[in-house]
């Protein structure tokens, strides 16, 4: 059972990423610097609605990641699964909820304000970008040995 909630909140965590990288991706496509105003207004409008207008929806992306961390520490501890699963299980799991809770917020919150200069909204929406690919590949990782372990 631990590795089927496990992978439940893998799969809703990928797909917030999905979500948030069909915006992060215009970075991607334009390299000049700063983004152009119309890419920098889409990205920026994004995480305002999601970090500020969504609430409380937002937070459940936040429980989400709470029980992920504190599912995979309990079977580490608990030996629900096997301990090489578990052990893995948590260093996919709890480093990208650290970086979205201490990096990916914080910057979305203030992109979304729209507040800086065109150089500094730039330069958050693409280390914006930068950690959510990274959080993919963690985070689709993790859900993979979910679904093998269960």
């Amino acid at each position: 059972m631990t590795s089927v909630l496990l992978a439940a909140c893998g799969g809703f965590l990928l797909a917030v990423l999905w979500m948030d990288l069909m915006f992060d991706v215009q970075t991607l496509r334009n390299r000049e610097s700063p983004l152009p105003g119309p890419v920098l207004d889409s990205i920026a409008a994004y995480y305002r609605r999601v970090v500020k207008e969504a609430s409380p929806m937002g937070r459940l992306v936040g429980v989400v990641m709470a029980v992920a961390v504190t599912t995979a520490l309990a079977a580490l501890l608990l030996g629900s699964v096997p301990r090489w699963a578990a052990g893995i299980s948590l260093l996919l799991c709890a480093p990208p909820v650290l970086l979205a809770q201490m990096r990916i917020f914080p910057a979305a919150a203030r992109l979304g304000s729209q507040r800086d200069t065109p150089e500094t909204q730039t330069r958050l929406a693409r280390e914006i970008c930068r950690d959510h690919l990274i959080c993919l590949a963690a985070m689709t990782a993790f859900t993979a040995l979910q679904l093998l372990v269960a």
